[in-house]
């Protein structure tokens, strides 16, 4: 079959990233892997997933995938409202009572903040578009983020998502919902819904109702022994030299069950399992026979959701990678592309994107009929332009 990429092409991406990235130590290890036109085209391993080890990337290796959790979960989330089980504007409170009395922020550090009542009840929509006022410990902005992080709301150091619903019930909103876009522990919240919701615990309903059906088999909230020499060590970037050893993957929290299933960012996977997940979004909720949800839901979710259907440049606070905002528009659990030459970067009306904390990223652009997956180890994100620069040489290697 042919896919219409240039294998020349496709290797002056793997050189770049060598010569750019692996030679000179910035990655520890990387892969790179495109599926098009109903086929893997191109897959490259590059560098070592254990350092200290001397182990190489290979195409099995298991990776931390952080924040591209957020998209199982949020197509969990929405099995359930094809089951008529959920709608897109129910009230969060109708199945968290706590949160029928949530504020909004208005001044004051923890402790003494001033609120007011928000303008409407946060819905299920705002949870799975990131338009809920809540926020996330890590980006250090304002008073509310200090709140999470002093209290460890949404770390690893919380017990369980029970426990972080009422941690977010103490605390004010950032902003009354649908205003603007934060990211945020939305989709930890999302995660404790679908539990609700299904009468499951989060890592089960994933495993009856997405892994074991797509056959992504080495994906989870942890790594089972028999696959920890699979498993890829983590560094922490470092200014001086080369990065530091984070997470060693004999001694990692992600080989044992934890106890708090985080649906914004627990998961571990492995390239191969990540395009099963995508080629099933690009197949219109479908593949090899096994339909997870309907193409209609998956245009639902696809479009942009962000409230007057306006981009992240408008609405958005902070950033979550080095990709500008214009031009992106936030569907139900992705970043959407509303206008490619806004955006400065080569792509595709719709084309849908997301990416992990340990500089993990995916992005399917369905007029392409394409997924690509680029798994390496390093935290945190956003410090190089590796991936706006994979999108460039990605589609210059497009031949028709």
């Amino acid at each position: 079959m042919n896919t219409g990429m240039s294998s020349r092409r496709l290797g002056l991406m793997d050189d770049h990233i060598e010569r750019n990235y692996i030679d000179t130590g910035k990655f520890t290890g990387s892969l790179v892997g495109i599926y098009r036109k109903g086929r893997l085209v191109h897959y490259s391993t590059m560098g070592l997933m254990d350092r200290e080890r001397k182990k190489p990337v290979e195409w099995d290796t298991v990776f931390r995938i952080f924040s591209m959790t957020k998209p199982v979960t949020s197509v969990a989330l929405m099995m359930l409202f094809e089951k008529g089980l959920i709608q897109l504007d129910d009230p969060v409170y109708r199945y968290i009572p706590s949160f029928r009395k949530l504020e909004v922020y208005v001044s004051g550090v923890d402790g003494s903040f001033e609120t007011r009542p928000p303008d409407r009840s946060l819905t299920i929509k705002d949870l799975l578009s990131h338009q809920s006022g809540f926020t996330y410990d890590f980006l250090k902005e304002n008073e509310i983020d200090a709140a999470y992080s002093s209290r460890g709301i949404g770390s690893v150091s919380q017990k369980d998502l029970a426990s972080l619903i009422d941690s977010l019930s103490d605390l004010p909103l950032l902003f009354s919902p649908g205003d603007r876009w934060n990211y945020s522990v939305s989709t930890d919240v999302c995660g404790h819904l679908v539990e609700l919701i299904s009468g499951q615990s989060l890592d089960t309903f994933f495993y009856e109702n997405i892994f074991e059906p797509l056959g992504m088999s080495d994906t989870g909230f942890y790594v089972r022994a028999v696959d920890i020499p699979r498993f890829s060590a983590n560094y922490l970037y470092n200014l001086n030299g080369l990065p530091k050893l984070l997470d060693d993957p004999l001694k990692s929290r992600f080989i044992k069950r934890p106890s708090f299933l985080s649906g914004g960012g627990g998961l571990v996977s492995t390239a191969e399992d990540y395009l099963a997940f995508c080629r099933m979004i690009l197949g219109g909720g479908e593949l090899n026979g096994n339909r997870i949800l309907s193409r209609k839901t998956i245009d639902l979710m696809s479009a942009n959701h962000l409230t007057g259907g306006v981009d992240l440049a408008e609405v958005a606070s902070g950033r979550w990678s080095e990709t500008s905002y214009q031009g992106m528009g936030f569907g139900l659990g992705f970043s959407v592309v509303k206008d490619p030459s806004m955006t400065l970067v080569p792509g595709s009306v719709g084309e849908l994107a997301w990416g992990g904390m340990a500089n993990t990223a995916f992005w399917i652009d369905p007029l392409e009929d394409m997924a690509v997956v680029f798994m390496t180890q390093l935290v945190p994100s956003g410090i190089y332009n590796i991936r706006r620069e994979l999108r460039t040489l990605v589609y210059s290697a497009i031949e028709d």
